[in-house]
């Protein structure tokens, strides 16, 4: 487990009165939203509010789908309330929390709850019932009376990455804000996925408790085990920049049959009680301070907004409105006919990409080759699986230190080709909100530059090396006694040429992968861009068209009405400041 910060120094009854605090704080703000008419802003109030109020902290279970993480989970708790299968079974996010009775319930899109059956959760949350989430589900619970949850821990069980269904790796980056530790679920085959290093590296900016676990780990010989750790191991310490705990071997599907080795089932137990009982009470504040502060910067926007509105004229705001509508329809057609122009520049870029690459193989592989040939003279001979092991493992060596450089040279390449094309994009995106700015929206004055033209890519790489452990040290008992074989009649050679075509293999594979881990950024930069500017434009129009309403109804009741609005609007916002702790915002009068 992974904990940067110690824990916040609260005694007991200091910890009971900052949750209470904390409480009212987010119920008060979910009051002041509900006034506001934002609904949304005071659901997500309240609902923060409830888990603070309870001392419960969500520890999300994540990794590649097919990793059995609801089958830990299941493990966990000790009762299999969660559906697994052999397609990728989580449509939505899932919180199991303690309950006295073993129970359900699931949120629509209306934000009511409805109980529904233990049994028939797989309605809700399996791909097959409810694919891509078309049910609308905003959130799932399972109560049961599991001793491991009494101390206010909840756990998440989240839709896998790397699905064919595309919704449901989303579902998961949404739910980061919320997240306050993480159960991070490897395996094997492959040890870490590209996408999996980089939600983790996501979360683990979000927050500092990690427990690392390899779970199926009943399914892999212990020389998969080792190399699966080690590889995993190495990346996140690369990539996150900590000293990382142990990683813990278990598998769930055996401690649910209670069968098999206990192996580390008991240190994760343990890991997560420490969790409960360390960090506990930091979690639950931290993500009390967070809520507060984000979600008073957002009603703060809302009051802005709501003042402005007051104190122009009716007619001007209208004219404001309609500008927004017209420009927010100028762009959406724009956005259209530019992505066709995109699409033709991709294919430039993959056409450009196809050439490089054939480049760097001819480059490359010669040298690669060369080098191999003098580093397996200076190899020891010995038995055959020995020797295999020794040449397999140079051949990853070489091929690392030959592809991996190269993926900052095509990565800065990739990036100058993607400034060029969403140029267009960004210029336009700008271009709008300068006509926005410049239907006298105070707030909107920062707007102008809000894209920006140097911006790169908007994802991260997910690229890892593929090390093909499954070819470099072959489970298969035929494939050993051959090498024995081998061994024992001098035919290194053979062992020799299998190297040489690994090292090919490695080369060239791994290259196509470099470029296609920048192609698909190319192509989902692209799409973040679009939604920046889409979400950016959308959202000023509707808070704008809300506060225009408000001001109406109170110019037609006259001038005190006006006056009333206005005074009950500065006391909002002082309220929110003194709730959320940020600047307050000067403040004139409403136009008379």
């Amino acid at each position: 487990m992974v904990s940067l910060q110690p824990e916040h120094p609260f005694s007991a009854i200091a910890t009971v009165t900052s949750y209470v605090d904390g409480a009212a704080r987010l119920f008060r703000l979910a009051q002041l939203a509900e006034e506001l008419s934002s609904s949304r802003i005071a659901d997500e109030a309240r609902d923060l509010a409830s888990r603070i109020s309870e001392g419960r902290f969500y520890v999300a279970c994540i990794g590649q789908f097919k990793r059995g993480k609801s089958t830990l989970i299941n493990a966990l708790i000790g009762d299999s309330v969660l559906p697994v299968g052999f397609t990728p079974v989580t449509a939505v996010p899932t919180v199991i929390r303690f309950g006295d009775r073993r129970r359900a319930r699931v949120q629509v899109g209306n934000g009511s709850w409805q109980e529904v059956s233990v049994s028939d959760l797989n309605q809700y949350v399996s791909e097959e019932c409810n694919p891509e989430n078309t049910k609308r589900v905003r959130g799932v619970e399972v109560f049961v009376s599991s001793s491991l949850l009494a101390g206010g821990m909840c756990f998440v069980d989240t839709p896998g990455l790397g699905s064919v269904f595309t919704g449901n790796t989303a579902a998961t980056e949404a739910f980061i804000p919320h997240i306050d530790a993480a159960l991070v679920v490897i395996g094997a085959d492959p040890p870490l996925a590209g996408e999996e290093l980089a939600l983790v590296e996501t979360i683990a900016q979000h927050v500092q408790d990690l427990v690392l676990v390899l779970n199926k780990a009943d399914r892999t010989t212990p020389e998969e085990k080792t190399a699966a750790v080690n590889f995993a191991e190495h990346q996140l310490q690369k990539r996150l920049q900590r000293n990382l705990g142990p990683i813990l071997e278990v598998s769930a599907a055996q401690r649910i049959e209670n069968r098999g080795p206990e192996r580390d089932w008991q240190k994760l137990v343990d890991a997560l009680n420490g969790l409960v009982d360390e960090s506990g009470r930091q979690l639950i504040y931290s993500a009390c301070e967070r809520g507060i502060s984000r979600l008073s910067e957002q009603l703060l926007a809302v009051i802005s907004e709501e003042r402005e509105a007051l104190q122009r004229p009716i007619e001007e705001s209208e004219r404001r409105i309609a500008t927004m509508k017209a420009t927010i329809t100028e762009a959406e057609r724009s956005m259209r006919e530019l992505a066709y122009l995109f699409m033709a520049e991709q294919q430039h870029i993959s056409d450009l990409f196809v050439d490089r690459h054939k480049a760097f193989l001819a480059s490359v592989l010669p040298r690669a080759k060369e080098e191999f040939e003098k580093a397996i003279l200076s190899l020891q001979h010995g038995a055959g699986p020995g020797c295999r092991r020794r040449m397999m493992k140079e051949a990853q060596e070489i091929a690392k230190r030959h592809v991996l450089p190269w993926l900052k040279p095509e990565q800065e390449e990739a990036e100058r080709q993607y400034r060029r094309v969403s140029r267009r994009f960004v210029e336009m995106g700008n271009d709008f909100l300068k006509k926005l700015s410049g239907a006298d929206m105070p707030e909107l004055a920062r707007m102008p530059h809000a894209l920006d033209f140097e911006t790169g890519f908007r994802v991260r790489s997910r690229f890892t090396f593929m090390d093909f452990i499954e070819v470099a040290q072959p489970a298969s008992p035929l494939r050993w006694l051959a090498d024995i074989f081998l061994g024992l009649v001098g035919a290194r050679g053979m062992i020799e040429n299998d190297a040489r075509d690994f090292l090919a293999t490695l080369t060239q594979v791994n290259s196509t992968r470099v470029q296609s881990d920048i192609l698909n950024r190319v192509q989902e930069s692209r799409g973040y861009l679009e939604v920046e500017i889409r979400k950016l434009l959308h959202e000023i129009s509707r808070v704008a068209e809300q506060a225009l309403g408000n001001a109406k109804r109170a110019r037609e009741a006259g001038a005190s009405a006006v006056e009333a609005a206005w005074e009950r609007l500065v006391t909002l916002q002082r309220e929110v400041v003194k709730l959320g702790d940020v600047a307050d915002q000067p403040s004139t009068g409403p136009a008379q």
